[in-house]
C-alpha cells in the first residue's frame, strides 16, 4: 500500500472514530441531561511510539505529528475536527470536504500554518462519512 493511501486509510478510520464518540457523547448527554461538546484535532506524520515505567509501564507516543494535533484540539472548535495542512490535504485528495480556516498562528510552529475544519455530525451527513463526496466545488468559503 502506497503512503499517501495508507495515510488516507489512517484518517478515514480517525474520522469514523470520532463520529462513533459523536453520537456516543449525545447519547450520554441525552441521558444525563449534559451539555458536552467534543472538540478533535488531526495531524498525520511520523511518530515514535513505546512504552516507558519500570514500576507502572505505560504506552506512550512522541513526536511533532502528536503535538500538531494536541495543538489542533486546543485552537479547535465543538463538534468540528480541526486539521493541520499535511491532514486537510490528505482529507481532499480522498473526496472529504473540509473547509480552510485560513492561516492561523500554532505554538511551536515558526509561521503561521493554514488548517482545515470538517464537521463532525452524529447523523453522518456527506461532510464526513464512510463515502467520501467527490463532488468538491470551492466557495467563498474556502470549502475543498
Amino acid at each position: 500500500m502506497r503512503h499517501g493511501n495508507m495515510a488516507f486509510r489512517n484518517a478515514n478510520l480517525m474520522i469514523e472514530f470520532a463520529l462513533a464518540m459523536s453520537q456516543i457523547l449525545d447519547a450520554l448527554n441525552r441521558d444525563s441531561f449534559q451539555n458536552f461538546e467534543l472538540r478533535i484535532g488531526m495531524s498525520v506524520g511520523p511518530l515514535v511510539a513505546g512504552v516507558i515505567g519500570a514500576q507502572k509501564p505505560q504506552y506512550d507516543i512522541w513526536g511533532n505529528t502528536v503535538n500538531l494535533a494536541s495543538r489542533m484540539d486546543t485552537h479547535g472548535e465543538p463538534r468540528k475536527i480541526h486539521a493541520t495542512t499535511d491532514m486537510g490535504r490528505v482529507l481532499q485528495a480522498g473526496g472529504y470536504r473540509v473547509q480552510s480556516r485560513g492561516k492561523i498562528r500554532v505554538k511551536g510552529v515558526k509561521e503561521p500554518m493554514e488548517t482545515f475544519l470538517i464537521e463532525v455530525d452524529s447523523k453522518r451527513n456527506s461532510s464526513v462519512s464512510g463515502e467520501p463526496n467527490h463532488n468538491n466545488t470551492n466557495n467563498s468559503h474556502s470549502t475543498i
